[in-house]
């Protein structure tokens, strides 16, 4: 049976062969070879990919990130495609579907947005679902570098609290656009912002949004 984590990864994998290796991206300073680059190596490289937490080991995981970017470009596709190796805890389907429906999600977007003449992905109710789930989940954790109180809303009206504190900015729009915003791709999540003028403009200009 297909999950949500399956097919996102299919997509992100399709889109990264269609569109190459040289293809911008929302990911600064990284192109398409970047990005699947970052992708091999979080789900195949445990040693170096606590380096995107783990600040002393960040050297480490930008040099194995650069090996894995000069391999051949079809062949981090490929790895993508097949998916992590069996002694990976993503090779368990549960924890899969739980880290990489959000993470395959928001990397497709920053690759379809990236691209000039991108419009908007309609997705089904249940996928929309679960990543509202996931973002209540991840709310606090994901806004706590916000400058002022941020309340992600969904437009019926479910709330979730990222970000305690004065004053409050509410950000309204479909749980895969909130994530998007929440994730740091402010300018390119369909979005409104309510809430003091000052306050919006610090949000939405915020670098150190998202994890």
């Amino acid at each position: 049976m297909s999950t949500h984590a399956k097919r996102e990864r299919l997509l992100l994998a399709d889109l990264l062969e269609a569109q190459g290796p040289d293809a911008p991206t929302l990911c600064e300073g990284w192109n398409t070879r970047d990005l699947a680059a970052h992708v091999v190596v979080r789900e195949r490289r445990a040693d170096a990919a606590g380096g995107m937490l783990i600040k002393q080991l960040a050297a480490r995981l930008e040099r194995v990130q650069a090996e894995f970017a000069a391999k051949p470009y079809e062949e981090l596709i490929q790895l993508i495609r097949t998916g992590p190796p069996r002694f990976s805890p993503f090779s368990l389907k549960q924890i899969d579907e739980a880290s990489n429906a959000v993470e395959f999600y928001v990397h497709t977007e920053d690759v379809r947005r990236a691209q000039p003449d991108w419009t908007p992905r309609e997705l089904d109710p249940v996928f929309s679902d679960a990543l509202w789930s996931r973002l209540e989940k991840m709310a606090r954790l994901m806004g706590r570098k916000a400058p002022v109180g941020m309340v992600l809303r969904r437009p019926d009206g479910q709330t979730a609290v990222a970000h305690r504190g004065t004053p409050v900015v509410t950000v309204t729009g479909e749980p895969s656009e909130l994530l998007m915003f929440a994730h740091g791709r402010q300018d390119a999540a369909n979005v409104e912002l309510d809430g003091d003028k000052d306050a919006i403009a610090r949000l939405h200009e915020a670098k150190q949004l998202g994890i």
